[in-house]
């Protein structure tokens, strides 16, 4: 099993997705956009696709060209019927390269939150096993929409659309499943700043919070990482 993971920013990986596919015995190849690396020639020389965060906006395709790329990567990607996860910015991508919009979410989500399934979501075989709701990370500003070809999973008391899906192979989660307390202290560090000034008591909550709920996020991280698995076998 080879596994293509594509890297906007170098402080966003697989996190736990890391161990998880290197425990199912799968073969990781990962692409950094942002360091310059290229996306492959051909998609199908992998049995899936995961497609990381990062703090730039689908729309800003002039300032991050591999953007455009990328968008007709996944085009590629949902054609073949690939399996596709989509984080994050990786969500927006896959609803972008559907058709769908992405613009500004009537609310930033940055920390814990709970996410409630839809009918669908519940029915759902990525979400097998998953109660809803359940609590996530979150690190958003912009939302997608849903493609007339998906269909909307789960949403949030602030942002409607969390969880998409294209076909039966392709899904877009608006928020962090994979993330790490590691990754946690390095986004604060790096995307968190009022003023170009730490709030330090907003930080420390935000690790203290991720701290309290770890072991349910990395519950729900390794329910829905077993299901995508078997959507690949």
């Amino acid at each position: 099993m080879h596994i293509l993971a594509i890297k906007h920013v170098a402080i966003e990986g697989l996190g736990l997705f890391e161990a998880f596919f290197k425990n199912a015995g799968a073969l990781i190849t990962t692409v950094d956009l942002s360091a310059g690396d290229p996306l492959p020639a051909k998609p199908d020389d992998f049995q899936a696709v995961v497609s990381l965060g990062g703090p730039m906006n689908v729309y800003e395709e002039e300032k991050y060209p591999f953007l455009k790329d990328e968008n007709l990567f996944i085009q590629n990607i949902l054609k073949k019927d690939i399996p596709f996860l989509g984080i994050c910015l990786g969500s927006q991508l896959l609803a972008k390269a559907a058709g769908a919009p992405v613009k500004k979410a009537p609310f930033p989500e940055i920390g814990i939150c709970d996410i409630w399934l839809t009918q669908d979501g519940q029915e759902d075989l990525l979400f097998t096993k998953v109660k809803t709701p359940f609590k996530v990370f979150q690190w958003h500003e912009d939302m997608f929409g849903i493609p007339f070809s998906g269909s909307c999973l789960a949403g949030s008391a602030l942002c409607p659309y969390q969880v998409c899906r294209i076909g039966k192979k392709a899904y877009g989660l608006q928020f962090h499943v994979e993330v790490t307390r590691e990754m946690v202290a390095s986004w604060i560090q790096a995307y968190w700043k009022i003023d170009n000034v730490f709030d330090n008591e907003k930080s420390k909550k935000m690790v203290e919070e991720y701290d309290q709920e770890q072991k349910q996020l990395y519950s729900t991280a390794t329910q829905i990482f077993t299901n995508f698995i078997s959507l690949i076998k």
